[in-house]
């Protein structure tokens, strides 16, 4: 691992807080919750928005079901409950999202938040975990995933009194997704499955577009909006890093890792 790529990752980190003071509270835009498609099917306000949560439900579970079904295996046992957090807002990111489209308000925004903010958390303090030092992403894990879910409620409150901030819930979206690629390019511990980790980034990246062109998308024939496509493509984000977390070991089984990856 090179030498800088600690004090990188902190110098963004510092970056990035410092610009909370250098940019002014950003509020809930108004046309957020004014989505492309809003098709009424099936006694269904919404409904290929609200259907296209199903994978993230299946996934959730489909990965909790595999930890569980390795539970005996006594040698990892960190990463499973940090695997089990992971799936388990997979799910309810499902669950959150669908009651949010159903009737999309501020209010419903939060249950649709909260469990993306502990998953990709989660995701980040697991990466670290792997790639950069196993001590710190353990101890991360949880300051990560609370932090994540604070920034969610921190916006609801201040949108509630009327002065909506953003800001920290955008810095924990931004930081990990500029943090995580770096990790991967800069610790390239040789593990035989990264390669989904980099595809699951680029589906993430992916479903941003979808969510940024809904309406541009939409247009196109009035088949699919880009919202739903941006759920299809999360979802298979989430798909990718299941298979990074079934296949992924070090090549090199009689690895130790050395001194210089033990951070702390």
């Amino acid at each position: 691992m090179p030498r800088f790529t600690v004090p990188l990752l902190l110098l963004l980190a510092a970056l990035g807080v410092a610009g909370l003071f250098f940019f002014p509270p950003i509020s809930q835009p108004l046309g957020y919750h004014d989505f492309a498609d809003q098709r009424f099917l099936v006694g269904t306000p919404n409904f290929w928005n609200v259907v296209s949560n199903i994978p993230f439900v299946f996934i959730g579970f489909l990965g909790i079901w595999r930890v569980v079904r390795e539970a005996k295996n006594q040698t990892n046992a960190q990463g499973r409950w940090m695997d089990l957090v992971f799936f388990a807002a997979v799910a309810l990111t499902g669950v959150g999202s669908a009651f949010y489209h159903l009737n999309p308000n501020n209010g419903r925004l939060v249950g649709d938040r909260l469990p993306i903010a502990v998953a990709f958390m989660a995701l980040f303090a697991m990466i670290i975990k792997e790639y950069l030092s196993r001590q710190i992403g353990v101890l991360l894990f949880v300051p990560l995933v609370l932090l994540g879910a604070a920034t969610v409620f921190y916006w609801h409150i201040t949108e509630s009194q009327g002065n909506g901030d953003l800001r920290p819930y955008l810095l924990t979206q931004v930081y990990p997704a500029v943090a995580m690629p770096l990790i991967l390019w800069l610790c390239p511990v040789k593990y035989t499955s990264t390669g989904a980790l980099y595809g699951a980034l680029g589906w993430y990246a992916g479903a941003k577009v979808f969510e940024f062109l809904d309406k541009e998308v939409f247009s196109l024939g009035h088949i699919i909006s880009g919202h739903t496509l941006k759920h299809l493509a999360a979802a298979v984000s989430c798909y990718m890093v299941l298979i990074w977390m079934q296949k992924h070991h070090r090549m090199d089984d009689r690895y130790e890792e050395p001194a210089s990856r033990r951070l702390i």
